[in-house]
């Protein structure tokens, strides 16, 4: 297994492609933009390998004195600005956040909160930060994704990371106070694939020029500063590639040709832009030529924890709502909540909203102190963040009934509270697309959950590898797996006193949850060893299998995390008993689904499924499509992005 495959759907049979580009030089592309070593420790990554290192997470790292303070008095003003002056309602209506209210956030210094202080920013910690997030996110979603874009994937992040000193100094300022940032890499026939980058940047003494289309460019019809990622041409001892740049987006060849509207996050500043002829000072280049898809993928490692966090403040307003539904509408003569059908609903999200903010808060405070590598726990935040919001979502749909599909304007209209839940699930849909979809996200950490064993053994299922590559590496992997192997028998998880803190006298017992960790740890690690031994080079098509492995993975994760949360708030004497609860009954949860999970590892419908698609792709089923009327509008299916001026009225915008 190498680089994880890219686009989920239209896939052509393994070594075709319809762009010039083969499946394998696309993998090459994103395998050498992948970090390849692990310099720091990781509590997910021994996970995978059957270790359950839970002195990395236990006791729970928590913030500083410092840090809490200036955290909490932002939060502070951040919740009365978004009471007194953001009406979530008018922003759906309308389908735009007022420029007032943006102006207000740049005054609050919302725009700065992840940048240094030396720069004129908040200096917020992650953990603060996401908290910022959830809670302005669940005033109005469009703007918790507005503030998101700009700071965890736009400029400030990357050049943070990458940049120079000069870069930073000239631009974190102004995206600290005044400027708003945002990200371009997708295009119209490029999304998690790379290698098929088109966009261009043609070095001309001392600046670059841009050509090209990009598409989905969150923030980009408000933006004034890009980050964008262009691929630059070989040129003598310049081996080019794909290459970041920060760009003025008032740049002359800039155009902005379409505001982008969606299903939710309606008042998301999302567009299409044409770059023609851009020229682009050299100064401005993030790296060294090449260093472009690193980049994006480095930042994304801390990035993608914004969007689980405001998954967070999601489920925290649907616990309210349904709480308070539940207890004031009465069916049978008795509250629905007290109805077992109701009730497991009710238990789901709140049992779930805990996990996931121990999630977020466990893998924003690793962050914070840098001692762990956390791009897998990143990972897998977003994964199980986006999937589980979105279930979280959907349930209190079902619990508000024929009042969930209604819209708020329209309950408001006829007397009741305005609930925007419908709202709520159209815009919370998007996550599970949003910085990697949920299949290419199993496929990414897939792949950094096997690293250990392609490190030792990777050589041995490569057909392009010769005889005596085969042997080398059949000598390492001997050498490691004789090591390996026999620890995954047995552990702690098979004695009953094993964890014992976790079960302190007048609580929930969480030690079961932990020994069930590591068993099943060690037991994933044996099946993942044995599908390797089974599929060797064709590992990699097994996505089906990739994805459950991941999905397993991800609970575990997730039970260790409410676990060692619940013990936090314990020892903190901040409902400690009721976080025990809390935790018991999402480790119940989570133990069923996981278990699920291995039953469908060898017993599927994978093969089958396969055989069907073929045969829908070769119109074998199209008789079944007989007897509808295909709404559709006319148009390719993908637009032209060919590169040129552009022929459309620029439709960008500046915030004063």
């Amino acid at each position: 297994m190498t680089a994880p495959p890219t686009h989920t759907s239209e896939a052509p049979e393994p070594g075709t492609s319809r762009s010039g580009v083969t499946e394998r030089e696309a993998r090459q592309v994103a395998e050498a933009a992948r970090e390849q070593d692990w310099h720091k420790p990781s509590f997910a990554k021994e996970l995978f390998l059957g270790r359950f290192r839970l002195d990395l997470i236990h006791p729970h790292p928590v913030p500083t004195d410092e840090a809490t303070r200036r955290g909490e008095e932002f939060l502070a003003r951040l919740r009365a600005f978004c009471e007194t002056r953001i009406d979530g309602a008018l922003i759906e209506r309308e389908a735009c956040i007022p420029d007032e209210v943006i102006a207000g956030l740049k005054e609050l210094g919302a725009l700065g909160m992840k940048i240094d202080t030396q720069y004129g920013g908040l200096g917020l910690t992650q953990v603060y930060y996401n908290r910022a997030l959830a809670l302005v996110g669940s005033a109005s979603p469009a703007i918790g994704a507005l503030l998101s874009a700009h700071q965890s994937i736009g400029v400030p992040q990357p050049l943070k990371q990458f940049g120079t000193q000069e870069q930073r100094d000239v631009f974190l300022p102004r995206c600290a106070r005044t400027d708003i940032s945002a990200f371009l890499l997708t295009e119209p026939d490029v999304g998690s694939d790379p290698a098929r980058l088109a966009t261009s940047a043609v070095r001309d003494g001392d600046e670059y020029v841009l050509d090209g289309v990009k598409l989905w460019t969150t923030n980009g019809v408000v933006a004034d500063l890009l980050v964008v990622m262009a691929r630059v041409p070989r040129s003598g001892e310049e081996k080019g590639g794909i290459t970041a740049f920060v760009v003025e987006a008032t740049s002359e060849g800039i155009t902005v040709e379409n505001r982008n509207v969606f299903m939710g996050l309606r008042g998301l500043e999302n567009g299409v832009t044409r770059f023609h002829q851009v020229r682009v000072p050299a100064a401005n280049r993030i790296g060294p030529e090449g260093a472009g898809l690193k980049i994006a993928l480095t930042t994304l490692n801390t990035g993608r924890l914004s969007l689980p966090a405001m998954c967070v403040g999601s489920g925290k307003w649907c616990l309210k709502i349904a709480r308070e539904w539940s207890a004031a509408r009465e069916q049978w003569g008795r509250p629905v909540a007290l109805h077992e059908a109701v009730g497991a609903k009710i238990a789901f999200i709140a049992a779930t909203t805990f996990a996931l903010e121990a999630v977020v808060d466990l893998s924003s405070q690793m962050a914070d102190e840098n001692r762990n590598d956390i791009r897998i726990e990143a990972a897998l935040a977003k994964l199980y963040g986006s999937e589980m919001g979105w279930l979280i979502a959907d349930e209190l749909v079902q619990i508000r009934g024929g009042r969930g599909f209604e819209t708020a304007d329209s309950l408001a209209a006829r007397g009741e509270r305005a609930v925007p839940a419908e709202q709520l699930l159209r815009d919370m849909r998007i996550n599970r697309i949003f910085e990697g979809s949920t299949e290419i996200m199993h496929l990414l950490i897939a792949r950094e959950a096997v690293d250990a064993h392609l490190s030792v053994a990777g050589d041995l299922i490569d057909p392009e590898k010769s005889l005596g590559d085969k042997a080398k590496a059949g000598a390492r992997a001997g050498g490691f797996y004789a090591r390996w192997l026999p620890k995954l028998v047995t552990g702690p998880g098979q004695l009953p006193g094993s964890y014992g803190e976790f079960h302190p006298a007048g609580h929930a017992d969480l030690s079961g949850h932990l020994r069930y960790v590591e068993r099943t740890a060690r037991k994933l690690a044996r099946s993942t060893f044995y599908a390797m031994s089974r599929w060797q080079g064709r590992m990699e098509t097994k996505q089906g299998f990739l994805g459950r492995i991941v999905d397993i993975g991800a609970e575990l994760f997730a039970m260790s995390a409410a676990c060692v949360r619940a013990e936090l708030l314990r020892t903190s004497d901040d409902h400690g008993r009721e976080a025990y609860q809390l935790a018991d009954a999402f480790c119940r949860q989570a133990r069923i689904r996981a278990d699920e999970l291995f039953a469908r590892l060898w017993t599927n419908t994978d093969d089958v499924d396969h055989k069907v698609v073929k045969g829908v792709l070769a119109g074998t089923y199209a008789w079944l499509e007989e007897g509808v009327i295909d709404a559709s509008g006319e148009g390719p299916w993908i637009a032209d992005a060919t590169p040129g001026p552009s022929q459309r009225e620029n439709v960008h915008r500046t915030i004063g």
